[in-house]
This record gives structure tokens, C-alpha cells and sequence, in this order.
């Protein structure tokens, strides 16, 4: 299973499943980030870390450590 930080830009991808809990977790499902939402990597800075997702309309940046708690299954 592949985590959100595997995605390569322009890749797109449905969410499965969000392994994190308390007020992070509220604020990415508040953000859009929810199970079978699509996400699309639009960006990454030049080390990789953080990653530019667009998430229902807008773009949200994510570092390594939070992507590599959602795992998701990339869209053909």
C-alpha cells in the first residue's frame, strides 16, 4: 500500500485511510483530506519535502511525516 508521499506530481490518487488522530486529523478532514477523496501532488520543493497537494480546490502543503501516515491508491 502506498502512503500520500509516494504520489509524484501530477500523479493522482483516493485516499484510504488517515492514521492519525486528535486535532490533526479534524483539521486535514476540514481541509477536504477525507477517505475516497481524490488528491492531485501539483508540486514539491527541490528536497521533496513538503509536497503540494490540491485538495478539493485548494492546495495544502504537507511534510514527509504527515504524508507517510495516509495511504492511499493511485488513480489510473
Amino acid at each position: 500500500m502506498e502512503s500520500l508521499f509516494d504520489i509524484n506530481v501530477g500523479q493522482q490518487c483516493k485516499i484510504l485511510n488517515i492514521m492519525i488522530d486528535g486535532p490533526l486529523k479534524r483539521r486535514l478532514i476540514d481541509i477536504g483530506l477525507t477517505p475516497n477523496s481524490t488528491v492531485c501532488c501539483v508540486g514539491q520543493s527541490p528536497l521533496k519535502d513538503p509536497k503540494a497537494f490540491l485538495i478539493r480546490g485548494a492546495v495544502i502543503a504537507l511534510r514527509q511525516e504527515i504524508c507517510e501516515k495516509i495511504t492511499v491508491r493511485a488513480v489510473v
